[in-house]
C-alpha cells in the first residue's frame, strides 16, 4: 500500500509529502487562505490535464513525432444547480503538419490517462480516526 503524509500548516495551508516531494496547497483569500499555492481542487483539475498531456507527449515520442506546437486546453463545465463539474473537455491543439493518420490515435492516447481512469472507476474512500 502506498502512503502519503498530509501535514496541516499555517492558516489554510496543507501539504502532502509523497515520494520525496512536497506538494503545497493553500486556499484563495475568499476561502480564508493566503492564495500562495494552488488549492487542492485546482491540483485535482490540473492532474487531469497534465496526465492527458503526458500521454500525448509519450505517444509522440514513441513515434518520433515532434511535440513542438502541441498543447492542450481543458475546460470544465459546471452544473449551476449542483455547483459540481458535470463535464470536462480537453482539446489537443496540434500543429498543421501533424500527421493526419495519428489524430484519432492521439485522442485515444490522451484518454488512457490514469487519472481519468481512476475518476471513471472511482476507488472506495475509507476515512477514519487513529490515535497517535
Amino acid at each position: 500500500m502506498k502512503e502519503m503524509r498530509i501535514v496541516l500548516g499555517e492558516n489554510q495551508k496543507v501539504d502532502a509529502h509523497f515520494k520525496g516531494h512536497v506538494i503545497q496547497t493553500d486556499q484563495s483569500e475568499k476561502a480564508g487562505g493566503d492564495d500562495t499555492h494552488a488549492s487542492p481542487f485546482d491540483l485535482f483539475l490540473a492532474s487531469i490535464g497534465t496526465c492527458a498531456g503526458y500521454y500525448v507527449k509519450s505517444f509522440c515520442k514513441q513515434r518520433g513525432i515532434s511535440e513542438k506546437g502541441i498543447h492542450l486546453v481543458q475546460r470544465m463545465n459546471v452544473d449551476e444547480a449542483t455547483r459540481m463539474i458535470d463535464s470536462i473537455e480537453i482539446d489537443i491543439i496540434l500543429p498543421a503538419d501533424f500527421p493526419e493518420k495519428y489524430k484519432e490515435s492521439v485522442i485515444k492516447a490522451a484518454g488512457a490517462c490514469t487519472v481519468k481512469k481512476h475518476i471513471a472507476n472511482a476507488p472506495e474512500f475509507i476515512v477514519q480516526t487513529v490515535s497517535a
